[in-house]
């Protein structure tokens, strides 16, 4: 049995203050979200420290503000990478 977590976020800033937790799964169901992250070209950032604090939250729960600072680095990392790419196509 593997000890692989995953979590999924989502941010839409016009209904929470900050990203909801979307999915939550260990083993079996981590692979499922990322086989469903992958298929959905929904970028994929591997950071153990912080699924393993998201991991304790549950779905639809908005992120506690200490990791504010800790996930908007995550997604300050994605959209530079998404732009990195536009501008290489």
């Amino acid at each position: 049995m593997t000890n692989k977590k995953a979590v999924s976020l989502k941010y839409n800033q016009k209904k929470n203050p900050a990203p909801v937790v979307t999915a939550v799964g260990k083993g079996k169901t981590a692979d499922e979200i990322l086989e469903i992250a992958s298929q959905n070209q929904i970028p994929i950032v591997e950071d153990i420290a912080l699924v393993e604090l998201l991991s304790k939250l549950n779905i639809n729960e908005v992120i506690p503000e200490e990791l504010y600072e800790a996930v908007a680095e995550v997604f300050a990392f994605i959209y530079n990478t998404e732009q990195s790419i536009k501008q290489n196509k």
